[in-house]
């Protein structure tokens, strides 16, 4: 029989915990109630009072299921959520499961399992390894993005988006200029002649369909109704378009850049990937740009992560100038230059390989002019030659990899001269890669003397370098990139030379204008948003085709939601020899014949259309569940206006609003966030919400990291099947491996499950070890022999309750000693700080204290319950199950989830006086005892109006007063 029978173990933990899982799952604990609807108690939100949502990013349902490191941020705003509940907040916390995915499509293709039912098999799993964990869920609000429901409203925000443009010169809130319309109001406008299409094209970089090619807007209002709703849907917000994507012959399904490696080759097979034009969906993210950008000012997110999306976002204000090509009749191409000052200083042009200008060879010149220089060609016998096998192996290499800083510079002449508009230079026109025709226009100038990559490219192919920017004296060679007076920059109608750079780049872009050959204009790196996958496992558009027009999608009725998967039988999208870029995507939904070809009556009689046989990305259902949550069984409302309004709308005049804390990696910190900000944008215009952001304020947890282990192949064995030699090496099946350290996951092969840690340890354990590890936006490692720690540290506090022999409560009624007072208020008023500024580790060290200070002055008596009691509440957001076993042991028949969180009394909590050392001229002349927690400007006026002190003053002048609080105060004279 063991010493101590009632010791809490993990077979006691387990116990506990169940139970308490049981009935917070019984009496619906952690439900928080909407002012309206399935959702409500009958309160209104003035009576549900203060709220508080609090969200995770959340996981894909991997069949590997939850590792260690998974719960780090979700224990962390499990803690926060507890400790708000206890602060009388009604708050929103719940999970949900981003469950449409490659993953799950791809183990369907090797094993004919429907990815749904291997999906639904993992959401199960998962649910239950965090149910396990104590998480304090509203399990009503828990979804799936793949659920049929959720599903309808995700297409009916993509109806939304369908029907919407944007007009950069509507009103909106706060000031803000821009918002999106129904596509209706602009073919009103069109007809009404009171908005010209052109300029709103040229000013959202639209292109406009050819029949209108060479109109004025004067005739518009005169088009008929066709041509009038064709302008129109040229601005919509979501559109088709011939777009340049990642075309993988041998996966048979376009990709997106991040699933393309450095090398050109697919994530996944290794297979070529080439840049090609396809029919794609688009979605018109960059109209948002500018408010992408501006709006970052007013959410509280990471500094850092708001660095990444104003990069991603790229916005320049610079100059487009229009470049003839000489000798070629009406042949002209654009460059965007934030520089145009440097403009004396092009000495040679360079198009991108899928430039349109050469897209036709047989438009380029038969052969090399005069003078080319051997390095131009390539090799090549004519310029029609050069540029076409410089297009064929362009197009096998990725974006990443062609503009990589480090990679030499490759490229050919065209045979092509360009007029420098600026002094009438000619200067030869190059192709090369490094140049990208999805940022800016497709061209560049190039400025050698100002610019690392034009000077690389010119030291390789031996073209002139002329300096526009004087650099300093010490210069030593290449591209001087910083500031500088300028020079060599004069012609006979325009003079630069001596002006600093912004004089200058105003004078350069105004020459321009007069002179009419470039205009002022921002550019942003930020494309449109590929939104098509040529994949099963999705969600499909809500639109049809009328075979007689196959070109014009139709939108579907909202009362048509939600368009369901067709069953198939193969899963996967036809593949094709892998170096065969010219095939086209042949999808699985397009072998579903009976699905695609479709009898509907959209008004006018039933008749046959054709559904899209593409789908949608995943990134659709994670770009607004954060609105599913708050009302997941409404079947009329994408969310009740008085429920959004309550959990999202802004707070204060001028607020964007917006869930109170998100947690989660910074990884999601471009792609994700911005996509969400954009759906969540066009919801706001449209009034279908009252938050302008989706997240108010962002938090991105650290990652828990543990030692790998690799072969001599370099390949990553098991971790815990390795093992540790006396000689300090490590071995696995006998032989030696080496020791690395990394992120914990299953290509690493390092992953420790939290079941295992459950049953050697419990649920509360692990939790504790998790907070205390380190601070949360830190990475940290994870030790399993550590754990142990964190489980004596819950055994001694449940000793102080709890007797280890007969397993009935010991708590004491005595009054505690002053000092244990102290010491308990002491750790509530820095817990507490603690808590408010999500320092959980420092939090736990407090308590630990506490613990230990309780331990020491109780014996084997039990602590006293006044002191016991806000111990046990404090710990409670960390190990809730223990917490609340203690406090039902303690006498409290209700459950502590809402119980008052402790406050520290004032008097109690103050700390013991310190000495005030006080120095005159470098030399300790007086001391005092002061309130340790007194401020500078206090402590400087109670030390100059001490007696001793004006007498060391006197007939002296004070100059300088150093605090530093509590411990120091220097009096220089």
């Amino acid at each position: 029989m063991s010493e101590a029978p009632h010791r809490y173990t993990a077979e006691v933990a387990d116990q506990i915990e169940l139970r308490w899982q049981r009935r917070w799952d019984e009496e619906g604990t952690f439900r928080a109630p909407n002012p309206v609807g399935a959702l409500s108690d009958g309160r209104t939100a003035a009576e549900l009072g203060e709220k508080m949502y609090i969200m995770d990013m959340f996981p894909y349902p991997s069949g590997a299921g939850l590792h260690v490191g998974h719960p780090l941020g979700y224990i962390a705003t499990d803690v926060i959520a507890r400790h708000q509940r206890m602060l009388g907040k009604n708050v929103l916390y719940t999970m949900g499961y981003d469950a449409f995915g490659l993953p799950a499509e791809q183990y369907a293709v090797q094993t004919g399992t429907h990815p749904r039912v291997t999906t639904e098999s993992n959401v199960a799993n998962m649910r239950r390894q965090l149910h396990r964990l104590g998480l304090s869920h509203d399990s009503r609000r828990s979804l799936a993005t793949t659920d049929r429901e959720f599903v309808q409203w995700t297409q009916w925000i993509f109806l939304r988006i369908f029907d919407s443009w944007y007009d950069p010169t509507a009103e909106n809130a706060d000031g803000i200029v821009g918002r999106a319309r129904p596509i209706a109001e602009l073919r009103e406008e069109l007809r009404a002649g009171t908005v010209d299409p052109f300029v709103l094209a040229q000013r959202q970089s639209i292109t406009l369909p050819e029949a209108w090619a060479g109109r004025t807007a004067a005739e518009v209002p005169t088009a008929s109704h066709a041509e009038i709703a064709q302008l129109a849907d040229a601005f919509r917000l979501a559109y088709i378009s011939e777009t340049p994507v990642n075309w993988c012959p041998g996966l048979g399904t376009v990709l997106a850049n991040e699933e393309v490696t450095n090398d050109g080759r697919s994530e996944r097979g290794n297979f070529p990937v080439f840049t090609r034009r396809l029919r794609q969906w688009n979605m018109r993210i960059t109209a948002y740009s500018d408010r992408l950008i501006d709006d970052l000012d007013r959410v509280d997110w990471p500094e850092s992560v708001r660095s990444m999306q104003r990069n991603w976002i790229g916005r320049s204000h610079g100059a487009e100038v229009t470049f003839p090509l000489a000798g070629v009749e009406g042949a002209t191409f654009d460059v965007f230059t934030t520089r145009a000052d440097t403009l004396f200083g092009a000495t040679f042009t360079v198009l991108s390989p899928e430039h349109p200008l050469l897209e036709d060879a047989s438009a380029l010149p038969a052969a090399w002019p005069a003078g080319t220089k051997d390095a131009w060609t390539g090799g090549a016998a004519s310029p029609r030659e050069a540029v076409t096998g410089y297009q064929e192996r362009a197009a096998s290499l990725g974006a990443e990899e062609r503009t990589a800083d480090d990679r030499e510079k490759t490229g050919v002449f065209t045979g092509w001269f360009a007029v420098n508009p600026m002094d009438g230079r000619e200067i030869p026109v190059f192709t090369a890669d490094y140049v990208l025709t999805g940022y800016g226009t497709g061209a560049i100038m190039a400025v050698p003397a100002e610019d690392e990559r034009d000077f690389a490219f010119a030291d390789r192919f031996e073209l002139p370098v002329i300096r526009t920017v004087r650099p300093p004296e010490d210069f030593t060679g290449g591209a001087w990139t910083g500031e500088g007076e300028k020079i060599n920059s004069a012609s006979a109608e325009l003079d630069l030379d001596g002006l600093d750079k912004d004089e200058a780049k105003a004078r350069a872009t105004a020459f321009a204008e007069q002179k009419g050959f470039g205009r002022a204009r921002t550019t942003y790196r930020l494309r449109d948003w590929l939104f098509s996958r040529q994949r099963y496992w999705g969600e499909p558009f809500p639109v049809v085709y009328d075979p007689a027009d196959p070109e014009t999608p139709i939108p579907l009725p909202a009362s048509m939601l939600p368009v369901d998967l067709p069953e198939v039988e193969d899963f996967s999208p036809k593949t094709f020899d892998p170096f065969d870029k010219d095939t086209e995507p042949q999808t699985p939904l397009s072998r579903a014949t009976d699905w695609v070809e479709v009898e509907l009556d959209l008004g006018e009689g039933p008749k046959r259309y054709l559904r899209e046989t593409n789908t949608m990305p995943q990134w659709a259902g994670s770009s607004w569940y954060q609105m599913r949550y708050i009302d997941p069984t409404d079947t009329e409302h994408l969310v009740r206006p008085e429920n959004e309004e309550y959990w999202l709308g802004p707070r204060e005049a001028g607020g964007t609003g917006g869930v109170d804390l998100y947690v989660g990696g910074v990884e999601h910190a471009v792609l994700h966030l911005l996509y969400a900000r954009f759906w969540h944008k066009v919801l706001f215009d449209r009034g279908d919400v009252t938050s302008q952001e989706p997240f108010h304020r962002l938090f991105n947890q650290g990652y828990i990291q543990a030692f790998a282990y690799t072969d001599s192949r370099g390949v990553h064995v098991p971790a815990e099947e390795v093992v540790a030699e006396a000689d300090g090496t490590f071995t696995y099946q006998g032989e030696q491996v080496t020791q690395e350290y990394g992120k914990m996951g299953k290509s690493l092969k390092n992953a420790v499950a939290p079941d295992d840690m459950y049953e050697e340890y419990g649920a509360d354990t692990l939790r504790v070890y998790e907070m205390s590890m380190g601070p949360l936006d830190l990475s940290r490692p994870w030790e399993t022999r550590a754990v142990v720690g964190s489980q004596r540290f819950l055994q001694r506090l449940w000793r102080l309750a709890v007797s280890e022999e007969t397993g009935e409560l010991i708590a004491s009624d005595a009054e505690p000693e002053q000092a244990t007072l102290k010491t308990v208020h002491r750790t509530i008023e820095g817990v507490t700080r603690d808590m408010a500024q999500m320092q959980f580790n420092t939090a736990i060290a407090k308590l630990i204290e506490l613990v230990n200070h309780l331990t020491k002055t109780s014996g084997e008596n039990g602590a006293p319950r006044a002191a016991l009691e806000p111990l046990v509440l404090m710990v409670s957001p960390f190990a809730p199950h223990l917490a609340e076993e203690l406090w039902q042991r303690l006498g409290h028949e209700e459950s502590l989830v809402r119980a008052p969180y402790p406050v520290a009394d004032p008097e109690l909590a103050k700390a013991e006086a310190v000495t005030c050392v006080v120095q005159i001229k470098g030399k300790v002349r007086h001391k005092v005892e002061v309130d340790p927690e007194i401020g500078e400007a206090e402590l400087e006026a109670l030390v100059m109006a001490e007696g001793r002190v004006q007498q060391l003053l006197e007939g002296q002048t004070v100059r300088k007063v150093i605090v530093k609080a509590p411990r120091v105060v220097n009096i220089v004279v």
